[in-house]
């Protein structure tokens, strides 16, 4: 559907983005998420889902459904939260979004939780996705006035033991998504902010090992996050998948001494949502279609991806067009590496790896943590193996305050 014409105010970027979002069911994920859109990339509405929004998991290459658990595991595993440390505390996370092309985009996260008692606890957050300002205008090209995209998730979060080794963890959220404001198409059609719900469900398991002679604990996770109804922007035969994501990982802790701690972290990810299909063109290289405008799936292309939800998330590990092959590429692989001194100092490293067919994001991250009686500060950085690549020098602040269990019982 087309759209009136829009002035970038700052941002030539966000106006390729928001009329691509208009003409194809949705936001294009792919471009917001930092991979190539020329490649077989699975899109979907609301990517910023996905998005790793603290610090501390961003340094470490993405990884976090497996890791010690801390103010922001409602985001990777909200089965990790009953075994927080913590009485109290909350954290907020601040990255500017591809800051390579545009200057007003930004991510920004806010988390809190609370103990219920010794084997649950429950948390919130709100993720807040600002897109940076754009000015509306007119065919005639008269300025229609400043619109600012921006998409929100508000949720909350239970985790409780099962045993003192096993946690499990529901979380469900509210999404509103306000893309194009009042913009409305060439034939009358009024797009609308899309609306969606979430739930997340976690699983987190923790032992107390010996490995050499020393202390160490090794830990797997597993969850799905952001199962919930396809979303719609102007109607209601008109929809688009959310960002359901299966993720499985596992993680080492080792205490070398009284101070020094070492940890190894691995995760694995897949979106659960169709593998777009191979479509049949004409000779002259346009979209085939059928006699009612439908394009038609070339022969061996893969499966019509207008499916429902829970045969959408299921079907998704075997609906590729190039078979087993094509699935296997659609896994991505987080590593990461934290060394930490007396909880004092961390100094952390990871990589990130996504097979170009699939969008090609592949970049290493680094970062530093600091803990000053109640209050943490975090920071990290990502560098792309790639030249000129949207995320490069994309960075992330987090500020913590956390209110250990012997204070508040004292």
């Amino acid at each position: 559907m087309k759209v009136h014409p829009i002035i970038s105010k700052g941002s030539f970027f966000l106006v390729a983005l928001t009329c691509i979002g208009l003409t194809t069911k949705a936001q294009n994920s792919s471009i917001i998420s930092g991979q190539d859109p020329n490649r077989r990339v699975i899109t979907t509405a609301v990517p910023f889902l996905n998005f790793a929004p603290d610090s501390r998991h961003s340094a470490m290459g993405d990884v976090g459904v497996a890791t010690t658990p801390d103010a922001n595991s409602a985001h990777w595993n909200a089965g990790k939260l009953a075994f927080i440390d913590g009485e109290m505390g909350f954290s907020l996370s601040y990255s500017p979004w591809l800051g390579n092309l545009v200057n007003d985009m930004s991510l920004n996260y806010l988390t809190g939780y609370k103990r219920i008692d010794d084997v649950s606890a429950f948390g919130v957050d709100l993720r807040y996705f600002n897109l940076g300002n754009i000015v509306e205008t007119g065919l005639l090209g008269q300025e229609l006035g400043v619109f600012t995209p921006r998409e929100i998730a508000i949720g909350g979060t239970y985790s409780r033991k099962l045993s003192e080794t096993l946690g499990l963890g529901i979380s469900a959220r509210f999404i509103h998504s306000n893309l194009s404001g009042n913009l409305s198409s060439a034939s009358g059609n009024e797009s609308r902010p899309g609306i969606s719900v979430g739930t997340d469900v976690g699983i987190y398991y923790r032992n107390e090992i010996l490995l050499g002679g020393k202390e160490a604990y090794w830990s797997w996770g597993a969850t799905i996050t952001n199962i919930g109804p396809k979303i719609t922007y102007n109607s209601a035969e008109d929809l688009d998948f959310i960002p359901t994501n299966f993720r499985l990982g596992t993680a080492l802790q080792i205490n070398l001494d009284d101070f020094n701690t070492l940890t190894f972290a691995f995760d694995v990810n897949k979106l659960m949502v169709p593998t777009p299909p191979i479509w049949e063109l004409n000779e002259d290289g346009s979209l085939a279609t059928d006699d009612n405008g439908n394009p038609i799936i070339a022969p061996g292309g893969g499966r019509d991806p207008n499916r429902a939800l829970i045969n959408g998330m299921f079907t998704s590990f075997f609906d590729a067009p190039g078979g087993f092959q094509e699935e296997l590429q659609e896994f991505m692989l987080s590593f990461g590496a934290e060394y930490d001194y007396n909880d004092i100092f961390a100094l952390r490293g990871g990589y990130f790896y996504e097979n170009p067919n699939k969008g090609g994001r592949r970049y290493f991250t680094m970062g530093v943590g600091l803990k000053v009686q109640r209050f943490g500060f975090d920071f990290s950085y990502l560098v792309p193996q790639t030249q000129n690549h949207p995320l490069a020098e994309t960075l992330r602040v987090s500020l913590a305050y956390n209110i250990p269990r012997d204070l508040r019982r004292r």
